[in-house]
């Protein structure tokens, strides 16, 4: 939020997860005012190119795929929530014919101005996408990377998905894995953007359900553990289903997660959580240290929203992206630097709130140490590393 907003009301709303008892769907309730079309807004702000290891993702991913399937420029990609372009770039200098759609119309207009990636604004469906096949045409790849949970109606979402993809063409989609999530107490990945948390064998179904069939699936490191699925057109019968497929089903059901009692366990872990953050601020702040905090993603907004920690507790925020700084977090009204800041008041501690990629956020701040700094990781154990 801006500062000049300090002194308006201010809009919350409950951020309620519901698991369904007959197919352990997990996802948020709709709230009006809380819609995908009112948070992906001309003002959103997450831009995927300000992450150096998730660019370094990205361009693997790319390799792998021309490598794997044979990718090259005959062959259409279009990738579903583009953002800026952080992607699709990298099949671009590969002379591969590319296409992005993406919602937000502030990073689609990134992804035209800084990577001359072609951006169609719309949110996808079935409707949106017969206007693209009938424009431009079927996709060899689709690529969805972490959107598959950002959409309230994903059954229309899907069956887009089907539409968009050719005969015989490959559809890639990661997502956060909730089996990780619940493993690893990332509670603070729930938030409003992400209506739904996916199991592999809840996605299998609902692709099913449209006449794609799952036939190889990968586990990832990425935002506290990911997978990647492979997907086709049921009736293409090939490439052939991979052992991984139902190694990963055992893996969930040797979990629980088609067990209620799981997700209560889960319930309680996160207050238990809570508890011990606020017990290590605490202490922290009654010895006289001064904290900061490192990164504002929508992550930390739930973490810092849910734990009531504000301003009594962290002094201020950095982060690495411009439109994010000059502003306050919402709720609880923490300004925002750019990183330079840190350095200027050296402060004792340094929570890093996107810990997912805390490897990079230490290597980048790790100048910190010679002051006798030290970092606060949140997740999945409160503690000072």
């Amino acid at each position: 939020m801006r500062p000049a907003d300090l002194t308006k009301p201010e809009k919350f709303y409950p951020l309620h997860v519901r698991v369904a008892e007959d197919s352990f769907l997990v996802q948020l309730e709709e709230f009006e005012g809380a819609t995908a079309e009112e948070i992906f807004n001309p003002d959103y702000v997450y831009f995927s190119s300000y992450s150096d290891s998730w660019l370094q993702h990205a361009r693997g991913y790319c390799e792998t795929m021309i490598q794997r399937f044979g990718f090259g420029p005959q062959h259409q990609v279009i990738e579903v929530a583009s953002n800026d372009g952080y992607l699709l770039r990298w099949f671009k200098e590969r002379g591969i014919p590319v296409l992005g759609i993406e919602p937000a119309s502030g990073t689609a207009e990134a992804a035209r101005k800084v990577h001359g990636i072609e951006s169609v604004n719309v949110f996808l469906g079935v409707e949106t996408a017969q206007q693209i096949v009938a424009e431009r045409g079927h996709a060899d790849l689709v690529i969805g990377n972490n959107v598959l949970a950002h959409v309230p109606d994903i059954n229309d979402f899907i069956g887009g998905l089907r539409i968009l993809l050719k005969p015989g063409g490959i559809l890639t989609m990661e997502f956060p894995h909730l089996l990780q999530l619940m493993r690893n107490n990332e509670f603070d990945t729930i938030y409003h953007e992400h209506f739904s948390y996916l199991g592999f064998m809840t996605v299998e179904k609902m692709f099913a359900q449209h006449g794609l069939t799952l036939f190889d699936v990968e586990e990832l490191r990425t935002h506290g553990g990911s997978l990647r699925i492979f997907a086709r057109h049921t009736l293409d019968n090939e490439p052939e289903v991979t052992p991984r497929v139902e190694a990963m089903r055992r893996q969930e059901i040797e979990f629980g997660l088609g067990r209620m009692e799981t997700y209560e366990r889960f319930g309680e872990q996160v207050k238990a959580t809570k508890r011990k953050l606020l017990r290590l601020l605490s202490d922290l702040k009654d010895a006289g240290k001064r904290i900061a905090g490192y990164g504002s993603p929508a992550k930390g907004n739930t973490l810092l929203n849910y734990c009531g920690v504000r301003t009594d507790f962290i002094d201020y925020l950095v982060d690495r992206n411009p439109k994010k700084q000059g502003l306050l977090t919402p709720g609880t009204h923490i300004p925002i630097f750019a990183p330079a800041r840190i350095f200027e008041t050296k402060p004792d501690y340094v929570l890093i709130l996107p810990w997912n990629i805390k490897e990079e956020v230490m290597d980048q701040m790790k100048s910190i140490h010679d002051w006798g700094g030290r970092f606060v990781v949140p997740i999945p154990e409160p503690g000072v590393v």
